[in-house]
């Protein structure tokens, strides 16, 4: 529950004046309901005794009447202005979550990024922030409005009515609601948490299975996945059903608390004008304003079904909402050179060494290509360079200021690193490359193609117009890779990593690619993990990792 009311405040302090104005008619509505029913129930009971009492013509009957309807049309303006300000306020502040999250997991640690590659994990986020909609709108707002609508009808009652019938509404809708809401909890907390696994594992197979619809039908698997999502499906539908059958529990326990508050208080306020101290009219009035009272469990129903859900999500989003990093360093001046010092590092998620005692200068203009046997540490030198994986011991610098100084745009405006799996999204060329630099014109797109020998395919093919689909679809393994590799030149970095540039280019081509890099960034400082040896001869040195 930290988490969720870390959330809540998260929410009060974006939308401040919006909640606490949407929570004050949420109130009003509440309250003008009681006063409307329970001004109803004594107006019927008093015009009926005044009639047979033959008062029937001296009985005020307009003032009642003016105030039924004032406070039927005030409680639905209200209702209207709650849902309106209530409902743009959360919208604002899911808009905020997603931002801030977004924001949190970009500066997370490279280890945690990777890991959020999947569709699951990318589902989770998104149902993590629309679970947390119903933190305000149906929990914390609902709860407070009821409670001192509970307080402010159990004073008006006590003037009115009496004590015993004021303490009988009073106690029992907070001892009953609590007790009922606890009961509940405890079971549907298990219930929602199942039934969001359950529709995760749905989703994520739904699309594995439209993603991988190909390779499975070749593969002959096509049938047997679908198998597996109809199943995935079952056992959503079997969860939601548990977890409405609760709810339906929920909401029957809430009925039968309202029925024994209105009855209790009914034989009460019998047993007083009986006793002749209440006049039977406000004898109607308690009852009425206990039935009118019951609007304030109807959020608790809903609530306890979601609250498991609503915490776990609060918890995860809670934990990703890091800050972003501060401010740094300006952008890396002309000439600045990489330096790494005495540098170790281990292994991803261990304590195994994997570099240890490392040195190296690369100055600006040359080329330097890491050789050694798989498992040396080339890739990872590369990421521990690019600020993606922590430094064990040593020092890693660009211009003499440490890589982990450096603020991360201007470390991204200074440094690229082409890794191993790179990433296309659907869309045309120009798009794919326009994510680097969006104010770039064709002349400089074509440039760049041309560097990394594309052009003469594209030409025959849409242009920069021609269409990609989901990682890079529709090109081929190193088709795509330059494509990458095009994109990253249009920043032109002051120091450029590259890990196996070259994977599925014959010789001749490699070579102008290799060529081509070099002629648009003269002065960068290029560091390769090196697998061929098209990639060594382009090298001023070679450094063997062993």
């Amino acid at each position: 529950m930290t988490a969720l009311w870390r959330i809540f405040r998260l929410i009060l302090r974006t939308q401040p004046a919006a909640l606490l104005r949407g929570g004050a008619l949420s109130l009003a509505v509440l309250v003008m309901g009681v006063a409307l029913l329970g001004l109803s129930g004594w107006f019927i009971t008093a015009a009926a005794a005044a009639g047979l009492a033959g008062m029937g013509a001296v009985f005020d009957v307009f003032r009642p009447s003016a105030m039924v309807r004032f406070l039927a049309l005030g409680r639905a303006a209200a209702r209207y202005g709650e849902r309106v300000l209530t409902h743009d306020a959360t919208l604002r502040t899911l808009e905020m979550l997603r931002v801030r999250l977004l924001g949190g997991l970009v500066a997370a640690p490279y280890q945690r990024m990777v890991r959020l590659r999947g569709a699951q994990a990318v589902n989770r986020l998104t149902a993590d922030i629309d679970a947390l909609d119903g933190v305000a709108l149906r929990l914390i707002l609902p709860l407070a409005a009821g409670l001192l609508a509970l307080l402010l009808s159990f004073a008006a009652i006590w003037v009115l009515v009496g004590l015993p019938v004021a303490l009988w509404i009073g106690a029992g809708y907070l001892l009953g609601a609590a007790l009922i809401f606890w009961r509940s909890a405890r079971k549907t907390v298990g219930l929602s948490r199942r039934a969001e696994a359950a529709s995760q594992a749905f989703r994520s197979r739904l699309i594995d299975l439209i993603r991988a619809r190909r390779e499975l039908a070749v593969q002959g698997q096509l049938v047997a996945q679908v198998d597996a999502v109809l199943a995935a499906d079952d056992r959503r539908l079997v969860s939601q059903r548990e977890q409405d059958r609760a709810e339906r529990l929920t909401g029957a326990a809430f009925h039968m608390l309202t029925t024994l508050v209105a009855g209790g208080t009914l034989w009460l306020g019998v047993v007083s004008v009986q006793a002749e101290r209440l006049e039977p009219a406000f004898a109607a009035l308690g009852v009425f304003a206990a039935l009118a009272l019951a609007e304030t469990l109807a959020p608790l129903r809903r609530a306890a079904s979601d609250l498991g859900r609503m915490v776990e999500a609060a918890r995860r989003v809670s934990r990703d909402l890091a800050a972003a990093p501060s401010a740094g360093q300006a952008l890396v001046p002309e000439g600045a050179a990489l330096q790494i010092q005495d540098l170790s590092l281990h292994r991803p998620l261990s304590q195994a060494s994997i570099l240890a005692a490392f040195d190296l200068h690369v100055t600006p203009g040359e080329t330097v290509a890491l050789t050694g046997p798989s498992g040396s540490g080339k890739s990872t030198l590369l990421l521990a360079v690019a600020g993606l994986h922590p430094v064990a011991a040593g020092r890693i610098s660009l211009g003499g200021v440490s890589v982990a100084d450096w603020d991360e745009n201007a470390l991204r405006h200074a440094l690229a690193l082409l890794p191993q799996r790179s990433v296309l999204m659907a869309g045309s060329v120009a798009q794919a490359l326009r994510l680097a630099a969006p104010d770039s014109d064709e002349a400089t797109l074509w440039q760049m193609l041309e560097a990394v020998r594309l052009a003469d395919m594209l030409r025959a093919r849409d242009g920069l117009d021609t269409m990609i689909g989901p990682r890079g679809e529709g090109l081929s393994g190193g088709e795509a890779r330059r494509l990458v590799l095009a994109r990253i030149l249009l920043r032109r970095p002051k120091v450029l990593l590259l890990d196996e540039p070259t994977e599925g280019l014959d010789d001749a081509t490699a070579r102008q690619v290799l060529a081509g890099l070099r002629r648009i960034l003269p002065e960068a400082a290029i560091l390769i993990a090196a697998h061929r040896h098209v990639e060594t001869e382009f090298a001023d040195r070679v450094v063997r990792l062993t």
